[in-house]
């Protein structure tokens, strides 16, 4: 792990006398070379994607603020959870910074943790799954599986620029050169969103697109079997959540709040039925902007969202 920062400084909060009654801030410790596996917050303090994609800048001081907001949660994890510090994008280099984060991601795969990545804007998903694929390069044409909760496809063309609006085109870019299957799921679109070239080039790649209308009660369960004939057609799941597939009320502080977005409460079990799929591998966090956030609403949203992938 070569991590540009590391403090654990904003792991602080109450301490409560009962016994058994552990907080994040009591029980996470900082990685070392000999840390059992368990599971690894590894922040990506960029937002250079964001600005290239002229969205609001200010998602850089997002894995601060969510550790902040997980410190206080009550701690209910069988297994240990680390920091495995930040890297950090402060020259304006997005390319070199996502080539650190996958480096950085595929150390702690190899070692035997459950990365989970504090972006950031979206571009961080483009080095999560670098880092996954490198972890996975032995294997021949794995089948790795991307779920992704977003209002945006975020599959511009990345020829014209890098950016929190190409990740996933970039990462079909390089399933195609590698003869690697392209499998994509994108639950929460916003048609009002995304353009008409947008909607063709996810139908030309093939993508399980579900808009945020389709996603409530009455058609939880539908969608639910959806994902679950989606993982079980891939080896292993790579989950990224744009925290802007939230509505504006519940997650004001993104790069791009959501009009409609989709309520946590539908958000919730289908993350769960991910992870009881037994395949998910890594997972990430992206668009979490500070800067706009109302009383850490949103970085508590973003906490709530890790706590749940802890459990």
């Amino acid at each position: 792990m070569h991590a540009d920062r590391h403090s654990m400084e904003a792991w602080g909060g109450r301490t409560d006398p009962e016994p058994d009654s552990s907080r994040w801030h009591q029980r996470i410790r900082a990685l070392n070379g000999d840390s059992q596996p368990g599971l690894a917050l590894l922040g990506f303090a960029c937002d250079e994607g964001v600005r290239r994609n002229h969205g609001r800048v200010g998602a850089a001081a997002a894995p601060l603020a969510m550790r902040k907001a997980l410190a206080n949660l009550a701690w209910h994890r069988q297994a240990p959870a680390y920091d495995a510090g930040d890297v950090v994008c402060e020259d304006g280099d997005l390319e070199a910074a996502q080539s650190r984060l996958g480096r950085n991601v595929c150390a702690l795969l190899d070692a035997g943790h459950l990365p989970v990545v504090l972006g950031g804007g979206h571009e961080v998903a483009f080095g999560s799954w670098s880092g996954l694929a490198e972890h996975l390069s032995g294997n021949h044409a794995p089948k790795i599986g991307i779920v992704n909760f977003d209002a945006h496809f975020d599959l511009r063309d990345p020829a014209h620029v890098h950016s929190s609006g190409t990740p996933f085109a970039q990462i079909a870019e390089q399933c195609a050169a590698r003869g690697w299957p392209f499998r994509y799921a994108c639950l929460g679109v916003s048609r009002a969103s995304n353009t008409r070239a947008l909607f063709q080039r996810a139908a030309d790649l093939g993508v399980l697109v579900r808009e945020d209308r389709e996603i409530r009660e009455s058609s939880l369960d539908a969608i639910g079997a959806e994902l679950d004939a989606f993982a079980a057609g891939c080896d292993v799941l790579y989950l990224t959540i744009d925290i802007d597939v939230l509505p504006a009320c519940e997650a004001p502080g993104v790069s791009a709040p959501a009009a409609r977005g989709v309520r946590l409460e539908l958000l919730e079990p289908l993350i769960e039925r991910l992870k009881g799929s037994g395949k998910l591998r890594l997972a990430d966090l992206a668009e979490l902007n500070p800067e706009y956030d109302i009383d850490n609403r949103t970085a508590r949203v973003a906490a709530r969202l890790i706590h749940l992938l802890s459990l």
